[in-house]
């Protein structure tokens, strides 16, 4: 359930990701004050040319084209079974799509989580271009050596719009999806200092975000102290209250197995040692097997011989 659960967590992030990059401080345009409208300019048309780029990226076109070819043959009355044999595609891949319900949700994470691996070099490069060196095939071969191992288009599409103007200073990137999803779920008292800061500002960037947080915290505390019997209908109600899609249908999963899921966060007993033992068994099998072999191999060379 816990795993379960951090999937929609992840989805939910990634959906309201856009508020967290906005709020974040230095995310804003600059004033007139500090730069001239023509930096400003070219500082949106930076982060346009960087949103077109994880748009074109092979993952989300991909996911694009399967949702789309997904969809027009359940349209058509397909079942999951025979979309499966006409499109080949693997039975997981075509249930996310077949069950999806719109491809933004799918492609979200992506998307919020472009680009990464450039973050750390944009001052070092807005330094270089603003003391005069506008070649980007340079800038490209300096952070290289610094450390960067993404690609040169990755450089020329977030330099090419500061031609002919001013590079607006690098602000420190916002927490990616992945970060901010864990940072939720793990113990508050596992967060170091600054984890613990950067949440915050997360809760305080996004009120849904906030409202999820708190839900997580709810239910991990019901998990841990079993106290399913008291507390998870009115768990289930208060996210049910609150615009959360995805926790949502979280919630109608835990509904639908109700009694087993009340069972698991309330009684004592666990599948644990059951799986363990099935595990064991496994196992002694594999290692059965391969002495079988071995032993049936030694006498075959014996005879062989």
């Amino acid at each position: 359930m816990w795993d379960n659960l951090g999937g929609y967590v992840d989805k939910t992030v990634a959906a309201h990701h856009r508020c967290v990059k906005e709020a974040w401080p230095g995310s804003k345009p600059p004033s007139a004050e500090i730069l001239e409208q023509q930096a400003v300019d070219a500082q949106q048309a930076a982060a346009q040319a960087t949103a077109a780029h994880a748009e074109n990226r092979s993952r989300v076109v991909r996911a694009r084209q399967y949702f789309e070819q997904v969809q027009t043959l359940k349209a058509e009355g397909k079942k999951i079974t025979a979309i499966i044999t006409e499109l080949g595609l693997a039975p997981m891949t075509v249930r996310k799509y077949y069950h999806a319900e719109n491809v933004e949700s799918l492609v979200a994470v992506s998307l919020a989580g472009w680009p990464s691996k450039l973050d750390e070099y944009k001052p070092h490069l807005h330094q270089r271009w603003n003391a005069g060196c506008t070649n980007i095939q340079e800038l490209h071969r300096e952070i290289t050596k610094l450390g960067y191992r993404g690609s040169y288009g990755t450089v020329y599409a977030h330099l090419a719009p500061f031609k002919g103007a001013a590079a607006p200073p690098a602000v420190c990137a916002p927490p990616k999806v992945r970060h901010v999803t864990g940072w939720i779920r793990r113990r508050p008292d596992n967060l170091d200092t600054d984890e613990q800061l950067q949440l915050k500002d997360v809760l305080v960037a996004c009120p849904h975000l906030a409202t999820l947080h708190g839900h997580v915290k709810t239910f991990a505390e019901m998990m841990t102290q079993r106290r399913g019997a008291q507390d998870l209908d009115t768990w289930l109600a208060a996210v049910r209250a609150d615009d959360l899609p995805y926790l949502h249908t979280f919630a109608n999963g835990i509904q639908r197995d109700h009694t087993a899921v009340l069972n698991g966060l309330t009684l004592p007993y666990s599948s644990g040692a059951v799986e363990g033992n099935v595990n064991r068994i496994k196992m002694l099998k594999r290692q059965m097997f391969g002495r079988a072999n071995f032993d049936l191999l030694r006498a075959r060379i014996l005879n062989y011989n």
